[in-house]
């Protein structure tokens, strides 16, 4: 076993604190990974104060993890000692159900293994990244291209792939036309990510507060749906919005802007049901769709598009030690657009 450093909730309701934990020891197809740089995403936050479902404390979250590679097992042939890799959101799947073998490990039928909080192959409890170290099968280790700038690439490992995997899967492009709502740290990858792949793009933000951010990312038009009658003016305009946003919005306004046969995807994950009038979906022949990260695969083929197109997170360093006031900041929507912890603090 290998003790490191790292910085846990140790309840839902108290601030995150340094802590020694223990990493499995380096199994034969196994990667020790020294981490850099940790990514603070909002389902950490929702993980670790039990929004989502009771859980195991201590708990170390972070998925969104860029390091080196420190030591290899024996059996390891797509890793060296050196290179620069990531860990998203998963470290495991169960290899045999229909998903699995279809290269689909997101969708893996027995559930797969979580980055944090999920049981391991081991039965402990997976740690996640806001920690010095991390062991990972070699199957869920990504390579971290070279373009991309490493204290800032954290952050595509969760919010990257969550919005490239849809905007991919409902074939934005050129032609078509793409509202993200909300510009937070999903938000402000979805409109890089769907303006590169050659969209006309639309953000639905609440206010004007980072109009100048949108059409600088390269949106055309930046709306603020929290003037009256702004989401009126937009019906029938879009053929795909992305919805980044973790709170209730009125979403069969939002599905009166889509053309026919458009669609509505959530990203974001309210933990509020959000209701939507059938009739919403039935006159337009409109689709509700949820997505939530992507395959190993598809999240090597986005790390490489964002490096040939020059797309990396807007992102504020901080040390492990401002972590909790880094979560206060997210909850009141106080960062442009994303954190990322320096583990050469903890």
């Amino acid at each position: 076993m290998l003790n490191v450093k790292a910085y846990a909730a140790p309840s839902a309701t108290e601030p995150l604190v340094p802590l020694t934990i223990e990493r499995r020891d380096v199994g034969p197809k196994d990667v020790l990974i020294a981490i850099r740089y940790a990514g603070v995403c909002h389902s950490d936050i929702h993980t670790v104060r039990g929004e989502w479902g009771p859980i195991t404390y201590p708990q170390v979250v972070g998925h969104e993890i860029v390091g080196e590679v420190a030591e290899i097992g024996s059996e390891v042939t797509g890793h060296a000692v050196g290179d620069r890799v990531g860990v998203g959101c998963m470290v495991n799947s169960c290899r045999e159900c229909e998903q699995c073998r279809a290269g689909n490990e997101h969708y893996c039928l027995s559930g797969n293994t979580q980055t944090y909080a999920s049981p391991d192959r081991d039965g402990t409890i997976t740690q996640g990244g806001y920690s010095t170290h991390v062991v990972v099968d070699e199957d869920f280790v990504l390579r971290m291209p070279e373009a991309l700038p490493y204290d800032a690439a954290a952050p595509l490992l969760c919010a990257g792939i969550t919005t490239y995997s849809p905007l991919a899967r409902w074939n934005a492009g050129p032609g078509s036309k793409v509202a993200v709502v909300g510009m937070g740290g999903l938000g402000h990858l979805g409109v890089k990510i769907a303006v590169a792949m050659g969209a006309e793009v639309t953000v639905l933000s609440r206010s004007e507060s980072k109009k100048e951010d949108a059409l600088a990312f390269g949106a055309v038009r930046h709306v603020a749906t929290g003037e009256e009658g702004a989401l009126e003016g937009l019906r029938g305009s879009f053929d795909l919005i992305i919805n980044t946003v973790s709170a209730p919005l009125d979403m069969d306004a939002y599905l009166a802007t889509l053309r026919p046969e458009g669609a509505l995807v959530n990203v974001g994950a309210p933990p509020e049901p959000l209701p939507v009038s059938v009739f919403s979906l039935i006159m337009g022949g409109r689709s509700f769709a949820g997505s939530n990260i992507g395959s190993i695969r598809e999240t090597q083929e986005m790390l490489d598009f964002c490096a040939e197109h020059g797309i990396a997170p807007e992102t504020e360093l901080i040390s492990a030690a401002g972590v909790n006031e880094a979560y206060e900041r997210v909850l009141n929507s106080d960062v442009r657009y994303r954190f990322v912890i320096d583990t050469a603090t903890l």
